[in-house]
């Protein structure tokens, strides 16, 4: 059985008849979050599971400029954790017909409302960065979750993936380089030292 077939086979053992699974998807960053949770959605039952991605809870541009904080977008800090609670608590709680942002990468900004988590989603997917991120206030978050799961990628694959990412998005070389190394890096190293332990590290 493959790793993704082996997590989809845990994770649909974890909900009960009538009940959700919220399962967390952690990692660095360009640790494969999005591609994974993807698969996953293959793999469950039709119709029965919806991705949440955390990134729809980034500031926009306009507040990271105010906060001071635009050159460390993707850090902890540069997201709406207060938020993000709120939403996982209101999946926890079966509210119907839950609307959540989604971040639209070729326009660098969160869209808001731009999926709907309906009432017949028994498997909700979160993957983000910081989900089991072992820091106040996001050490909060570990306890909503019924599974979870880190991607563990060795850092110079993480790297090359990242500057790659960056390429695909039309930066310059130098450009990208220099965003790796000033911003994603130190997101990625932040994550790898100060984690919870998941259910299952990938």
């Amino acid at each position: 059985m493959s790793q993704i077939a082996h997590l989809a086979s845990a994770i649909f053992k974890k909900v009960d008849k009538n009940g959700r699974c919220l399962v967390a998807v952690a990692g660095p960053p360009g640790a494969g979050k999005s591609t994974i949770s993807s698969a996953l959605i293959d793999l469950l039952p039709e119709g029965s599971a919806v991705v949440v991605p955390m990134d729809g809870f980034h500031y926009d541009d306009a507040v990271l400029d105010q906060k001071g904080l635009r050159s460390r977008k993707g850090a902890p800090e540069t997201f709406d954790f207060a938020g993000f609670e709120h939403l996982l608590k209101r999946i926890r709680a079966g509210e119907p017909e839950i609307a959540i942002p989604v971040f639209d990468r070729n326009m660098e900004l969160s869209r808001a409302a731009a999926a709907i988590i309906d009432t017949d989603k028994r498997f909700i997917i979160v993957e983000g960065n910081y989900l089991l991120l072992s820091e106040k206030p996001w050490v909060r978050l570990r306890e909503l979750f019924d599974f979870t799961v880190f991607l563990d990628v060795p850092r110079d694959e993480l790297e090359r993936r990242l500057i790659q990412r960056w390429r695909d998005h039309g930066r310059s070389e130098e450009d990208g380089r220099a965003w790796v190394d000033s911003n994603d890096l130190p997101n990625v190293d932040r994550v790898l030292q100060n984690r919870s332990a998941a259910d299952l590290t990938i």
